[in-house]
């Protein structure tokens, strides 16, 4: 049987190893995998400069571990990556304001360093899962009590996103400290299945009541928030652990039951919300707000965005106007409607078809099938990435829930967390293809 084939991409891959250069190797997983907690616990709490830094510093560690680690065959998530980033890379050469666009193409290029580093690192030892996921839980912690506390403090700053012109008019929300309760939300949303997960998979009493401890108060920060879109992916999110551990957890039981215990969980969680909705004041006031169509200035400001952002994708269909919000920013005053400016198109699949057209829609779309497909593949194996897996899966339900009103994942404290999901997925794919994780 012949070797596969290396993808003309990757042949600059292991050029590096040499005798000099396995003292160095010996120790970078260990420093990657240090940055790369202290930049998953510093997302909302570190500045934008220094997340820059971070990220910059994660893509230089992937090209050292890359130039010493003989190339592998690129898995589907990869591809479908390699895609993206090559739409990306002609949709700046056409753009209209290339230079603005190349800014866009440039976070992106470090964003997907950060994916490959994780990729990498999870791949090798996948011990790193878990200690990624325990930084991750303590920047959230911390994130939340500030957040929680600000409810007892001067409620001035917070009443400026009460909308006077909503039917939600009157509604405090908190930001913690990133400045904007939808962010907030977005940011704990993709978080919380990854607490759950952690609860179940790690041993112990103090860190099951660490993780317990993350999700009650991400739970609890991600309602006070207020944002609807994140309330509607924390549901689902919900509805697809509970359904997905019924599946498993009924797989020993008759056909019918195995059917009708599912249906009924799901049943009941439906009734529960239709109380929750009908006997909790704020809840129902927020729900209300999301029937009240045009009525609300929350709901015709995202109207009249994403006809303006229709427009932009029928003016340039194929390539678009190039990536990033910078490129966004100088061409949709040429589409917008009076009086509504916006930094993005407040929907994710609008976004993806503006920046690089058609064909960047499709590709996005096809990233989320294939991650779908290798996380229920993972999901329903028993090996160490089957937990992680379940999480991912509910990640991307909340997330995609969320990003049809959103376009909160563009920014780097959600977008990140959303490639390490991508990036588990594809170290769990090379542990199926024979590479065997050091646990340790």
């Amino acid at each position: 049987m012949s070797a596969p084939t290396i993808p003309v991409l990757l042949r600059w891959q292991g050029t590096l190893q040499s005798a000099s250069s396995r003292a160095l190797g010996r120790h970078l997983h260990l420093i990657a995998g240090l940055v790369l907690c202290a930049l998953m616990a510093g997302l909302p709490l570190v500045t934008r400069s220094g997340l820059s830094l971070l990220i910059l510093a994660s893509g230089l560690l992937w090209l050292l571990l890359a130039l010493r680690t003989p190339p592998g065959p690129l898995g589907e998530i990869d591809r479908w990556i390699l895609g993206i980033l090559a739409l990306a890379l002609l949709a700046t050469g056409f753009s209209p304001v290339p230079l603005a666009a190349a800014k866009g193409l440039l976070k992106l290029a470090s964003y997907l360093g950060v994916y490959a580093l994780m990729r990498q690192l999870l791949a090798t030892a996948s011990i790193w899962w878990d200690r990624i996921v325990a930084a991750l839980l303590a920047g959230e912690l911390v994130t939340c009590v500030i957040g929680i506390r600000q409810l007892y403090g001067d409620t001035a700053e917070l009443a400026r996103w009460a909308d006077p012109n909503s039917v939600a008019d009157g509604t405090v929300r908190i930001y913690s400290t990133l400045e904007n309760p939808n962010l907030l939300a977005g940011y704990l949303l993709p978080i919380l299945p990854l607490a759950l997960v952690a609860l179940l998979r790690w041993p112990g009493g103090a860190r099951k009541l660490f993780a317990l401890t993350a999700l009650v108060l991400g739970v609890a920060a991600l309602v006070l928030t207020y944002s609807r879109g994140a309330w509607m992916g924390l549901v689902a999110e919900a509805a697809v652990i509970v359904l997905l551990l019924a599946i498993r957890g009924t797989r020993a039981w008759p056909p019918l039951w195995r059917k009708v215990v599912p249906l009924l969980l799901l049943l009941g969680g439906a009734a529960l919300l239709v109380v929750l909705v009908t006997q909790v004041e704020p809840l129902r006031v927020r729900v209300m707000s999301l029937v009240a169509g045009r009525q609300d200035s929350s709901n015709n400001f995202r109207i009249n965005v994403w006809l303006a952002a229709l427009d932009m994708i029928q003016a340039r269909p194929w390539l678009g106007i190039g990536p990033g919000n910078d490129a966004f920013n100088q061409i949709y005053p040429l589409f917008q409607q009076p009086k509504f400016n916006a930094l993005s198109a407040y929907s994710i699949p609008l976004e993806l078809a503006v920046e690089a057209g058609i064909p960047g829609l499709l590709a996005g779309i096809g990233l989320l099938v294939a991650s779908l497909r290798r996380a229920i593949s993972l999901w329903r194996g028993d090996g160490v990435f089957s937990l992680p897996a379940l999480a991912v899966i509910a990640v991307i339900a909340g997330l995609g829930v969320q990003g049809l009103t959103d376009t909160i994942f563009f920014r780097p404290e959600v977008q990140l967390i959303g490639w390490f999901c991508v990036a588990t997925l594809a170290a769990g794919a090379a542990t199926e293809a024979g590479a065997t994780p050091d646990r340790g």
